[in-house]
């Protein structure tokens, strides 16, 4: 007897259609899975044969069994066929009604005793049959929360293998789950630290907001203890808040990758990662033999922290220039490619030399100039071209730290950065771009124009503090946002003269100080 299950499988972001095709026949009993398995599909065999039996149902006896996942050119990994395979076989052998098996996806991993564990991706799952025009998907109930902030599709929520042939049977009736997308979005919209909490470093937290307001990545220069990581952990409360269509994408983004913590429909707070300076290349663009997201596509719509930028290996520094620049990452195997979305925003941390004391008021610092240069340049050029602001973040003083003074909100600083991006909307409705940061030489002669006073003060800029030839079109780019900040329509004198301070390691830093 032959039957047929709808399932899904994960590729990239989004998922696909998998058919599961079951044949029993008399024979010599085996049990075989065709159609590019993985190892742990290949194991499924064994999953199902003991699900099936302790769940007190009969597994055929004395048959040849075949399984194959069409299309069968494509690896398929992972347990969540288990469910499907056990549906099916137990359809083949007519101890399941196949009315309803047409209309439904089914995704799920046994254990032993037939119980249903969750599995990756079921948000991308739920949407694919969605746009397939299926009637519903049956998952394991921890993935059914993320599933069913998709419209339009039943979400069947199970625990137990016998609850899905109840189902299917039409012996028991299972509610799909509905959500209030709306009052969830609001409800995880929510950060649980503030800008408020930073003592302190008020040119630092307008360098944040302008490099929010403008979509500029940033690198925070200074000694131990002056609060870079504090400042970089709030950086993302003050950032434009989400659209529904961003918090879905996250969503995806981090339910492939296994993030999704149980009962959580939606990611609605932009993204913070933070990966450790010893991280491989792989690690932090993606990679694997089945490729997987990394840490820049986890950060997507929010911040990839990078702390001790000098300590990370070069070639794995160099691997982000592409998501920089194109906002996504390619991923090429033999048998695939894959791309992945990587729109961050780049928020680094570094001290000001090895031994972090060059610029301490009280501490002095045991490094040569030789070895604070040899620190520098393990950044590169390239690196450094993609990074607008540069910022320098002091220690502290006693009467900073002691201050009652109540400090701004996020939430205020957050209004300002949204009415400056609406701004921005407005003036590149008809470019490709939604930010000022990624203007190109094109939109910089277009929306950048100074006037003489303004050009005078950038040329002494260039000429006389050092400053390097790829700071010019960034000072350009950061002034355009100061001015959008302050609702001008052109940008005056002042504006370049804030935006040449952020211009820290194109002045000759490690030998003149700051």
């Amino acid at each position: 007897m032959l039957s047929k299950v709808k399932s899904a499988a994960i590729l990239g972001i989004d998922a696909y259609e998998v058919e599961v095709e079951i044949d029993l026949t008399h024979g010599i009993p085996s049990f075989s899975v065709v159609g590019l398995p993985d190892t742990s599909v290949k194991e499924s065999k064994d999953r199902v044969k003991s699900a099936v039996t302790n769940s007190e149902l009969v597994f055929p006896p004395n048959k040849k069994i075949t399984i194959n996942l069409s299309p069968a050119d494509r690896k398929k990994e992972g347990p969540s066929f288990d469910l499907p395979i056990a549906i099916g076989v137990l359809a083949a052998d007519d101890s399941i009604s196949r009315t309803k098996l047409a209309h439904y996806m089914i995704v799920g991993e046994l254990s032993l005793d037939g119980s249903i564990n969750p599995i990756r991706g079921g948000l991308p799952i739920s949407l694919f049959a969605s746009r397939a025009g299926y009637a519903g998907v049956i998952l394991p109930e921890a993935n059914c929360e993320e599933a069913a902030v998709v419209d339009n599709i039943q979400v069947i929520p199970v625990k137990h293998l016998r609850e899905v042939i109840a189902f299917l049977n039409g012996d028991k009736v299972i509610e799909p789950l509905k959500i209030d997308i709306k009052e969830i979005f609001s409800r995880a919209a929510q950060y649980h630290v503030d800008f408020s909490e930073v003592k302190g470093q008020q040119h630092v937290k307008r360098s944040l907001e302008i490099a929010s307001a403008g979509g500029h990545n940033v690198l925070m220069i200074g000694p131990p203890g002056s609060g870079k990581t504090m400042l970089a952990r709030r950086f993302p409360t003050i950032l434009p808040e989400m659209t529904l269509d961003e918090a879905i994408e996250t969503t995806k983004i981090h339910s492939v990758s296994g993030y999704i913590k149980e009962k959580t429909s939606l990611i609605a707070t932009r993204a913070f990662r933070s990966p450790h300076h010893t991280i491989s290349d792989a690690g932090l663009i993606g990679g694997g033999a089945i490729p997987r997201p990394g840490e820049v596509s986890l950060s997507h719509n929010g911040v990839l922290f990078l702390d001790e930028l000098p300590e990370f290996n070069r070639n794995v520094l160099e691997v982000l220039r592409q998501p920089l620049e194109d906002g996504i990452v390619t991923i090429s195997r033999a048998a695939m490619s894959i791309t992945y979305p990587a729109r961050f925003m780049l928020l680094a941390a570094m001290n000001p030399c090895p031994c972090g004391y060059y610029t301490h008021p009280t501490k002095a610092c045991s490094c040569s100039s030789q070895q604070r240069e040899k620190y520098i340049s393990k950044i590169s050029g390239p690196l450094l071209d993609r990074i607008d602001i540069h910022v320098d973040v002091p220690v502290l003083q006693y009467t900073d730290l002691a201050s009652k003074q109540e400090a701004e909100p996020s939430s205020v600083v957050r209004d300002r950065v949204n009415t400056c991006r609406k701004f921005q909307a407005e003036r590149f409705k008809k470019d490709k771009i939604h930010c000022n940061a990624h203007m190109g030489p094109r939109h910089i002669r277009k929306y950048c124009q100074l006037n003489e006073e303004s050009q005078g003060l950038l040329k002494n800029a260039i000429e006389n503090l050092g400053l390097s030839g790829r700071a010019y079109d960034r000072i350009l780019k950061v002034s355009r946002t100061i001015a959008d900040l302050e609702g001008c329509l052109d940008i005056s004198a002042m504006h370049i003269a804030e935006a040449i301070q952020y211009r820290s390691l194109d002045r000759d830093y490690w030998k003149v100080g700051v």
